[in-house]
């Protein structure tokens, strides 16, 4: 089963982790990670969560291929990573600021909803912004979940899935026996 319901509203059944959680689950069994980088007041964001992330197909990938971390870019808390590794908020008392991680693991382009694609040593591989239904988010997680990127570029696989698209949509009708 992919969705439980509380109430009229659909909860996932993405186990979602906070990055200090995943990175410990890591260690301990090696799996890539994807963090999700969001804002409280991102409309973007929330429509990701509402549709793309609810999507069955999506839910149950993302489930089995990676530790599923939410981010919120602008969290006052400080986030340690393995007691000695701190990451706190730049504006700790005041509006808006980004903690640390939000801006190592973005690079600076604080952009929402972003996602970042670890792999199983806790190395960056990329950072894709912006919101995606859930068919155009696919070929994202598939990428790097089921470990193309080791042996094609990116344009490359594209290319592929669009090549494959044309040939199914032009695909002759089978004679039918009348």
């Amino acid at each position: 089963m992919i969705f439980a319901q509380a109430g009229t509203e659909k909860v996932s059944i993405i186990e979602w982790h906070s990055f200090a959680e995943a990175y410990k689950l890591n260690k301990k069994k090696p799996k890539k990670m994807f963090i999700d980088v969001y804002t409280d007041w991102c409309g973007w964001c929330k429509k990701m969560d509402r549709e793309t992330f609810q999507d069955p197909e999506t839910a149950k990938y993302m489930q089995k291929h990676f530790y599923c971390v939410k981010l919120n870019a602008e969290t006052k808390d400080t986030i340690v990573i393995d007691d000695t590794v701190k990451f706190v908020n730049s504006n700790p008392k005041g509006r808006g600021g980004n903690n640390q991680l939000a801006v190592e693991l973005l690079k600076g382009k604080m952009s929402y909803p972003s996602y970042v694609f670890l792999n199983e040593k806790n190395q960056y591989l990329t950072m894709i912004p912006g919101f995606y239904p859930a068919a155009d988010f696919a070929p994202f997680i598939h990428y790097f979940g089921d470990d193309i990127y080791l042996n094609m570029k990116w344009e490359d696989y594209q290319a592929s899935l669009k090549k494959n698209a044309d040939k199914k949509a032009t695909a002759p009708e089978p004679d039918k026996k009348k």
